[in-house]
């Protein structure tokens, strides 16, 4: 297995890796191939996928503010897991953020994604009870379940 960096190229693998993950929040507008070509470009060397005899089975998408990093959409082949793939693409991603001068990352999780915060709980990503998230959407955006 190999881990590298994402391109536009992966779009297509990457999007129906996300479908086959349970639970992924994908909407029509961030995760549709102009929204991740918009974001590949701004964040060209903090998105990588894990690719095994040529498929992509793990993908991490991270980007940046200037001051603190964010992670996206870490998914991994449900016929492929718990064998430290995406603990490889958290690697490869907060190297990643360190050598831009990030210092500290965030990320959002379900709830109801137990697997998901378990992971992140042992990938040394704390909980944090004095926060409150909140949104707003300024386009359209049709969530996609899966």
């Amino acid at each position: 297995m190999i881990i590298r960096k994402m391109t536009l190229k992966d779009y297509e693998a990457v999007y129906e890796l996300w479908l086959s993950c349970k639970g992924m929040g994908l909407n029509t507008v961030d995760d549709s191939r102009d929204g991740i070509e918009k974001f590949l470009r701004r964040n060209p060397d903090t998105c990588f996928v894990a690719e095994y005899e040529d498929k992509i089975v793990g993908a991490i998408i991270a980007g940046s503010d200037g001051r603190r990093g964010y992670i996206y959409h870490t998914a991994v082949s449900p016929e492929q897991r718990r064998q430290g793939i995406a603990s490889k693409l958290v690697e490869a991603v907060m190297s990643a953020l360190e050598e831009i001068g990030i210092a500290k990352a965030a990320l959002v999780v379900f709830d109801r994604n137990a697997d998901g915060n378990a992971f992140w709980e042992k990938s040394g990503f704390t909980f944090r009870e004095d926060l409150v998230y909140r949104n707003r959407s300024i386009a359209d955006m049709t969530r996609i379940d899966t």
